[in-house]
């Protein structure tokens, strides 16, 4: 339901009644303070110089530790008078609070103390008439000119109730900003929460990438693999159980078999790019014993781990190897490879070397930069060494706890 517009010469007392209580309230809050930085000088005056420092070191200490209290008063009031919703700060005392409690807080609640004074006074004078109808007639008969002079006062009592709402709305703006500063967290804090919120809803996309990974993973063992093997069985007992067919029937059952085949195999290196299921059940070290064997040329592995990591880490080192291999198979001319997996504290490190001609790089088309891309998506750290002529040298690490 929308809301209804308000009559224009009303527009400005808008908001006014709600501001004009959050001030009232503030003011009520604030006595603590003002009253910390009065005591001093009614014993004497300012001539007691020692006694007014001693009491004011002391009213500022009370007040220091008054501070959480006071915050939380004041979070409060934002809250329930205008809505506005004040983060708590890291720490739950800080010479933030204290400034804003001590200088910004009085000076505000003094302003909201004459904005009250300006409504009281200009409504009595906007009023004039009334209370001036309400005196008996000869009084009023007994002072002459009294009209116009009520009209001058009605006129300035309405002005001032105009001036009462603008600078209502205005002190509770000011009152506004300076508490989201000095009462809520810091810019500092505020980059810490940023960056913790960036990293888990990172780290809560990676977790969904892999497990999207199972998923495809699962659907192209269980689905398309399984009707591919069907399909491969059924033609080699086609090829078997009927032995009179035509040469041309003959060769496009062989070509199709040979193509199922082919498909099947090709379909289990996708699956085992995306996440081997032996990762899953037994991880890393049979992961990558099994990549080694599959290698064409020898390749060493040796892992060191005292538990598993995160299953998302997991699978960064198993792609990581996948790939470092994979480019040494392809480019580097190498005789063997060594693949090492070991965690040093929080660090898992993995270190993939070639004994292979070397130069590689990130512009070389070896897929290396996504390879980084896929480490920094863990807040991990990508390094190569690959001196033409060789070795190349592949150094990951990853954070065990992610």
């Amino acid at each position: 339901m929308r809301k209804p517009h308000p009559v224009p010469l009303l527009r400005p007392f808008e908001g006014a009644g709600r501001a004009t209580a959050f001030l009232a309230a503030g003011a009520l809050i604030q006595t603590a303070a003002l009253v910390v930085l009065a005591v001093p000088w009614l014993d004497g005056g300012p001539t007691k110089a020692l006694s007014c420092l001693v009491a004011l070191l002391a009213g500022l200490a009370v007040l220091g530790a008054a501070s959480p209290v006071l915050t939380r008063m004041q979070v409060a009031r934002f809250r329930s008078r205008l809505g506005v919703e004040i983060p708590a700060a890291g720490r739950r005392w800080s010479w933030r609070q204290v400034r804003y409690h001590l200088v910004a807080g009085p000076l505000i609640a003094s302003g909201g103390a004459c904005v009250l004074t300006l409504w009281v006074a200009s409504a009595v004078a906007a009023t004039v008439y009334g209370w001036i109808w309400a005196l008996p007639p000869e009084t009023r008969l007994a002072q002459a000119g009294y009209t116009v002079q009520a009209g001058y006062l009605t006129a300035a009592g309405l002005a001032g109730l105009y001036g009462s709402a603008w600078l209502s709305g205005a002190l509770a703006r000011v009152d506004t900003q300076a508490a989201l500063r000095r009462l809520g967290p810091s810019r500092a804090e505020q980059l810490e929460r940023r960056v913790e919120q960036v990293t888990e809803a990172r780290a809560g996309v990676v977790d969904a990438a892999d497990a999207e990974r199972r998923r495809i993973e699962r659907d192209l063992h269980d689905g398309a693999q399984q009707r591919l093997v069907s399909l491969a069985v059924n033609l080699g007992l086609a090829k078997v159980t009927m032995p009179d067919l035509p040469d041309d029937a003959r060769k496009v059952i062989d070509e199709a078999h040979r193509e199922a085949k082919e498909a099947i195999a090709e379909l289990q290196d996708l699956v085992r790019g995306l996440h081997p299921a032996v990762l899953e059940d037994r991880g890393l070290d049979a992961a990558l014993s099994g990549l080694a064997e599959r290698a064409p040329l020898p390749v060493g592995v040796r892992v060191d781990l005292p538990a598993r990591p995160a299953p998302a880490i997991e699978a960064v080192a198993y792609f990581v190897v996948s790939e470092a291999l994979a480019n040494v198979v392809k480019h580097a001319e190498a005789s063997r490879a060594d693949v090492v997996v070991e965690r040093h504290g929080g660090i898992l490190l993995v270190v993939v070397s070639d004994d292979g001609v070397g130069g590689a790089d990130f512009s070389g088309g070896t897929g290396l930069a996504g390879l980084a891309k896929r480490v920094a998506s863990v807040d991990g750290t990508f390094s190569i060494s690959s001196p033409v002529g060789g070795p190349t040298v592949v150094t990951v690490e990853l954070p065990c706890a992610l």
